[in-house]
């Protein structure tokens, strides 16, 4: 899931707002479900088509979802411990400003104002784009992705917002649609000549670069294993609920992903998923017949449609927090006369369209992946630097066989973050290029709120 950022420049003497209690309506279960709803996304039905494309082994590929699933809990479980150390909402945001300095934490912030919404907004296009074309044999892919955001962000720029029950009522729609893809699939009786076990070439492949570099579309798919962290403030009893939904959501997802890609290689040929990114579809029509690959195919067009529209809304009004704290980016604190952070909604419907440009699904993955990665790193390894800085601060929860989860993180973060750099060298500069400007541009703005004191 994309950063949050909350005010940073908060006045010494704080007002009336600031002192009120926040209101605590979110209880565990809804906690754990947004963490769920955050993390099942585009990536499960789009990413395993780029992953056979370079592993052929069976045991790889589903290790390759294990072995994400361990880093995305071990993540979890670092992020419970600052969630109840440090129970303020905004995740990285707060974080890496409490942790390190403030300056690191306006990097996370500007990585979500800029592309953390961008990129997964414009990934969502392109996926529906190739699945309506798969669905209905119609239009072209690129156009079909253009239309699409400029639709969606014509409608909110009217004000028009897709009600909070319509979300709900999707995430349950894709969780039955996972459910039923699963079930189904286990229950087909022609199956492909694929072995989940393993045999002795299995271990080269998994130490390979293609692994490292293959498991990067992993964690794509597993982002928003930290989502419950950045609402702290609305959440009951935050430093009980947080983590534990934070790790129950996990858990949940990370069953769910290994069987469903089990599936997919289990009665779908390797041949025509190979470099697609429509799997989802591919596979719906092998377990369900044409047409009902067909259904499978246009469900998950109406989820890539509901996913864009959610974040064309929420991503503009991050953005312009951003603009009221940082007089550098005061232009997209501005809104319009229906109350619309215009300034801000057109920069991310100018970046999404850049992104969409290139055409290329692996580029804006590798892209987006090494900047968030970057900040997940710090954050998770925040937690051994805490415990060093601050050793008194209250901790309700405690990282559970502290510290091999921060250490196994940070080692699998490291590992595919050098192969990205080897191998992908021109997008991961281009991500660790937008965290520099994002660290830089706080001195900028910094500088200018000092003066004006």
């Amino acid at each position: 899931m994309p950063l949050s950022t909350p005010n940073m420049n908060r006045s010494p003497q704080p007002d009336a707002a600031d002192l009120r209690a926040p209101r605590r309506t979110v209880g565990f279960f809804t906690a754990c479900g947004i963490v769920i709803a955050n993390i099942i996304g585009t990536g499960v039905f789009t990413s395993l088509g780029f992953q056979v494309a370079d592993i052929q082994s069976g045991f790889a590929l589903l290790m390759l979802w294990i072995v994400g699933g361990i880093a995305a809990l071990c993540g979890a479980l670092c992020y419970g411990e600052l969630s109840a150390a440090l129970p303020r909402s905004g995740g990285e945001y707060h974080f890496l400003s409490e942790i390190y300095h403030p300056a690191v934490g306006f990097m996370a912030g500007f990585i979500s104002a800029t592309v953390g919404f961008a990129a997964p907004i414009a990934l969502a296009a392109m996926a529906f784009g190739k699945y309506f074309r798969g669905v209905f044999d119609f239009g072209s892919p690129v156009l079909l992705s253009f239309v699409l955001v400029w639709m969606v962000a014509l409608f909110h720029f009217g004000n028009l917002r897709l009600g909070s029950a319509f979300q709900n009522l999707w995430t349950i729609v894709k969780l039955l649609l996972v459910g039923v893809l699963i079930g189904a699939g286990l229950l087909i009786e022609e199956k492909q000549p694929f072995t989940f076990f393993p045999h002795p070439a299995d271990t080269m492949s998994i130490f390979s670069g293609a692994f490292a570099v293959a498991l990067v579309y992993v964690m794509y798919s597993y982002s928003g294993w930290n989502a419950s962290s950045y609402i702290i403030g609305e959440v009951k009893n935050p430093e009980r609920n947080v983590p534990r939904s934070l790790l129950a959501g996990t858990m949940i997802v990370i069953v769910a992903y290994v069987l469903l890609n089990a599936v997919f290689l289990a009665t779908t040929p390797e041949s025509e998923m190979r470099g697609q990114l429509e799997v989802g579809l591919i596979a719906g029509k092998h377990i369900f017949g044409e047409n009902g690959g067909r259904i499978v195919g246009a469900v998950i067009c109406l989820g890539l449609i509901s996913a864009i529209s959610s974040m064309t809304w929420i991503g503009p009004r991050v953005t312009m927090s951003m603009g009221e704290d940082h007089w550098l980016l005061r232009f997209l604190g501005r809104k319009n006369t229906g109350g619309i952070p215009a300034n801000a909604a057109l920069v991310q419907l100018l970046i999404v369209n850049l992104l969409l440009l290139t055409r290329s699904f692996e580029l804006v993955v590798v892209y987006i992946q090494f900047a968030l990665l970057l900040c997940s790193l710090l954050t998770v390894i925040g937690v051994i630097v805490l415990r060093a800085s601050k050793p008194n601060v209250s901790r309700p929860y405690r990282v559970w066989l502290y510290p091999l989860p921060p250490l196994l993180f940070a080692a699998i973060t490291i590992w595919m973050m050098i192969y990205l750099l080897i191998s992908k060298t021109t997008e991961s500069v281009a991500g660790m290029v937008t965290a520099i400007v994002g660290f830089l541009l706080y001195f900028c703005a910094g500088k200018r709120v000092s003066a004006g004191q």
